[in-house]
């Protein structure tokens, strides 16, 4: 196997992982809430799963803090592997689990250590398998940071169509006993796949390099962040902003379609599954281009798409309420999206030194994730009601994009050289990524 596709399997594995897991539980969240949160009132239920899920979340900074140090410190496969680990325990967990009516209060217990675990996991697997993807090939970083999103686009799809053949074939008594649990099933199947594939890994070539060269001094890098590089923190988070922002409007587009204008569920689905295929087609392609024409230039031009084209979107998709329209439009946003996506990681990596480039992409990922990602569909909600607009979420999506381009144009001020960036890394012993 080629040590480009090896690296690309290792770091991407896990993060398929992530998102099938916690793309699932979203979207079986009702039959969660039957099994394991039972109560008298069905909307009781459903916010105490909903509620568990948000524990997942809130422990993700501990795990951007503990195995982004760990990275920098011990090495980015080291830390990979052991959120590998702890991924794969968290879906053996809910794959076994049983229900509250076998085992009482254990089962919601035992759902939300699983979630727990996993997002701990999850806190620590962006930054680490991003700082691995952007130093393995350093001439070709837009690329190989592409598939981070490329593979949580992917992540998506297959969880929804996993469980959209699932609910099709099994009846509903079936599939609440067993067939919502088949996307963690498949989760746990690739628990083993990614460790295998770390395993036999060597680490990073820039990152041995840049250690060699350095003292024999323990590392600090959460020390050293703290101490120099919070600017950088901040405008990483703000160019996140439109990233995960669009990636939360276009899963909230289904139920926007349903309630606000009326389509029906399967138009919706569609489209929504449409998206999802041009971002996981089209963002390793959007990643290859900036490693050409330039992260800066790709990032500030989508993102003054964004806000162009947000607002007559959403005036078309109210003006022809179906799947004519919808289809076309979220398929638009897609492209725009991978566009922006695609070159996005290997630029926030580049924001980071060496050093401690694991610790501040992971600190600074998940606390833009939880902003902006956990503020979109709140915002949307709350623009909708106060203004009684269908076009609220595209004012909100256009305020995002303006502040991320921003963010991008500001961050060529701070962003740090490295010394081996211009050197093109092979791991010794490999072949060469591509033929170069």
């Amino acid at each position: 196997m080629n040590a480009t596709v090896r690296i690309v399997a290792a770091a991407s594995t896990g993060n398929m992982l992530e998102w099938l897991s916690f793309t699932a539980y979203a979207l079986v969240a009702d039959v969660i809430a039957r099994q394991f949160f039972p109560s008298a009132d069905p909307v009781t239920s459903l916010m105490l799963a909903l509620g568990t899920a948000v524990a997942a979340y809130l422990v993700r900074p501990l795990g951007a803090v503990l195995l982004g140090v760990y990275a920098d410190r011990a090495g980015r496969l080291a830390a990979l592997t052991v959120a590998i680990r702890l991924m794969t325990l968290g879906s053996f967990l809910i794959v076994v689990l049983p229900g509250y009516h076998q085992i009482g209060v254990l089962a919601p217990i035992g759902m939300l250590v699983a979630l727990v675990i996993q997002g701990f996991s999850a806190g620590g697997e962006f930054g680490s398998a991003t700082a691995l993807l952007v130093e393995s090939h350093t001439r070709r970083r837009g690329f190989m940071g592409s598939w981070q999103t490329a593979s949580q686009a992917f992540a998506v799809l297959l969880a929804t169509g996993l469980l959209a053949t699932t609910s099709s074939l099994l009846s509903p008594a079936q599939f609440d006993a067993w067939g919502w649990r088949i996307p963690f099933v498949v989760a746990l199947l690739l628990g083993p796949a990614g460790y295998y594939i770390r395993t036999r890994l060597r680490d990073s070539p820039e990152f041995t390099a840049a250690r060699a060269a350095s003292d024999s001094a323990p590392p600090r890098p959460l020390a050293t962040l703290l101490r120099n590089d919070k600017a950088r923190v901040l405008l990483v988070m703000g160019m996140i902003a439109i990233s995960t922002g669009f990636s939360y409007l276009i899963t909230y587009m289904p139920t926007f379609a349903i309630r606000q204008l009326g389509m029906s569920p399967s138009t919706s689905f569609t489209a929504t599954f449409v998206t999802g295929v041009v971002l996981t087609v089209l963002t390793p392609v959007a990643g290859h281009l900036s490693d050409t024409f330039g992260r800066t230039r790709m990032l500030t031009a989508a993102a003054a798409v964004i806000a162009l084209i947000s607002i007559p979107l959403f005036l078309l998709i109210r003006a022809v309420p179906d799947l004519v329209a919808l289809v076309p439009a979220l398929a638009l946003m897609g492209l725009v999206k991978a566009w922006y996506a695609g070159p996005l990681p290997a630029s926030m990596a580049e924001m980071f030194p060496v050093g401690n480039r694991g610790t501040g992409l992971s600190i600074s990922y998940n606390l833009g994730v939880i902003l902006f990602g956990g503020l979109t569909p709140l915002a949307i909600t709350l623009l909708i009601a106060a203004t009684g607009s269908t076009l609220a979420p595209s004012y909100w999506i256009t305020a995002l994009a303006l502040l991320s381009g921003a963010c991008v144009l500001l961050a060529r001020r701070y962003r740090q050289p490295d010394p081996v960036a211009d050197q093109p890394v092979v791991t010794p012993g490999a072949e060469a990524p591509f033929g170069s």
